[in-house]
């Protein structure tokens, strides 16, 4: 009969000792006290001869209680009877510690978790075992050594063992309950840290729509009203106007599609792409209009090419704003150079500008402290995570500088390389600098070393 225990938890291992160390120690263990007394009990040479034959069957049985815990039992059982049954016969006497095997093998079921009937089947034959070894003892040992309360003495406490097995399997099924309690508490606590967080989400997305949105809808509509009203503006004024309503549109579109990351559904579509490369052009533009002085040498094949992964166009874009915006609020008036190439492999963004000038200096419009909000975190943040390098600093001169490499495959090349900025760009006193366009013929590969 095959024997296969059916364990409901496994067996905590606690000491970090191979299985083989802890087999060998336990039938060592189990064995050793019997061969220590047997020299009191009977030094005959049969009785050392069966007690080696027992403990050579035993210790086998024992390497094997993991795979069959009745068969075992069964095993360790039949040898211990057989031999005291022969030395009855022959007069002679084995120690009371040789029955210690069995008390591990009784044990052994208990905490194995067989099902009822396998331990009543494996306790049942047991029993029968014990029975035929005592008929034959009767028949075949003299009187005075013959079975007798001194051996019921023996076996009667080995029930404990079975029960001190049981009673560990319990502890280890509780064990395992409650460490899956707790696992789940775990779960359940973090489940409900992520849906407060989700909520916060969603609070902190109201409040920036009540506030941001409602602030730039207002300054949108104002513009527009503006713009109706062109004809009693002045003329310097109608561009800046017009610069004005296109850039909060530009920001109220973008605002939505942030809030509509942080809301609970993420599965609807932003309404439009995000800004790439092909929007730097109009992003400058924009700049020049709002009177920044912006010297602009970005590599036309960046943004007539689609070859560069959109993650790498919003940050060189990203880049571009957040620079051009430090731009004015820390040195308003100042010349900003923007210099956009793309390299072997990488692209490279540069954004210059020199110091705030003497007029705004006296007038204390200019905000201190470079980079105290989150613009440069937020550059830093993006640069990082496509692998590439930010550097942010002064200049000797007085000046700002953000130096950002990306690593990115060079985009193909389109036949023609032309400045980005416009052909006429406002200087500080209001007139124009006309730089004209540089055609290439050049070879991909021969731009990409340029």
């Amino acid at each position: 009969m095959t024997d296969v225990p059916m364990t409901d938890t496994p067996t905590p291992r606690r000491i970090g000792l191979p299985a083989c160390a802890v087999d060998g120690g336990l039938v060592l263990l189990a064995l050793c006290p019997a061969v220590l007394m047997q020299a009191s009990t009977d030094g005959t040479a049969l009785g050392w001869g069966l007690l080696a034959a027992l403990d050579i069957v035993t210790a086998a049985a024992l390497l094997l209680r993991r795979r069959a815990p009745a068969a075992v039992f069964l095993v360790a059982l039949c040898a211990l009877v057989t031999t005291i049954v022969i030395g009855a016969a022959h007069e002679t006497r084995l120690s009371s510690l040789a029955a210690l095997p069995l008390g591990v093998c009784l044990y052994n079921i208990g905490s194995r978790s067989l099902d009822g009937r396998r331990t009543v089947l494996a306790l049942l034959g047991g029993a029968v075992v014990v029975a035929a070894g005592t008929w034959a003892n009767l028949l075949t040992a003299p009187p005075d050594h013959q079975a007798g309360p001194d051996v019921l003495a023996v076996l009667a406490p080995l029930p404990l063992a079975w029960a001190l097995g049981n009673a560990a399997r319990t502890h280890r099924a509780q064990h395992s309950a409650v460490v899956r309690r707790v696992d789940a508490m775990a779960r359940e606590q973090e489940l409900r840290e992520q849906q407060a967080a989700q909520q916060e989400r969603v609070r902190i997305a109201g409040e920036m729509h009540d506030v941001v949105a409602h602030s730039l809808t207002l300054l949108v509509v104002r513009a527009e009203a503006l713009r109706a009203r062109g004809a009693e503006l002045p003329d310097w004024a109608r561009p800046q106007i017009d610069g004005l309503a296109v850039a909060g549109r530009q920001a109220g579109g973008e605002l939505r599609d942030l809030l509509r990351v942080l809301r609970v559904h993420d599965d609807d579509a932003p309404l439009q792409p995000m800004p790439g490369m092909a929007d730097l052009p109009e992003l400058l533009d924009r700049g020049r209009t709002a009177g920044t002085r912006i010297d602009a040498d970005v590599d036309a094949r960046l943004t007539a090419s689609q070859d560069l992964p959109r993650p790498v166009q919003l940050t060189l874009y990203r880049i571009v704003q957040e620079s051009l915006t430090n731009a004015r609020r820390h040195a308003p008036g100042s010349a900003v150079r923007v210099t956009v190439h793309a390299g072997t492999g990488t692209v490279h963004c540069e954004v210059e500008n020199n110091p705030p000038t003497p007029t705004e200096l006296a007038s204390k419009q200019v905000e201190d402290g470079w980079g105290a909000g989150l613009g440069l975190i937020s550059m830093r943040e993006r640069v990082e995570a496509l692998g590439g390098r930010l550097d942010t600093g002064p200049t000797p001169q007085g000046g700002f500088k953000v130096s950002a490499t990306l690593t990115v495959t060079p985009p193909t090349d389109t036949g023609t390389t032309t400045d980005t900025s416009s052909d006429a760009s406002t200087d500080a006193d209001g007139g124009t600098t006309s730089r004209p366009t540089t055609p290439t013929h050049e070879r991909p590969q021969d731009i990409a070393r340029a």
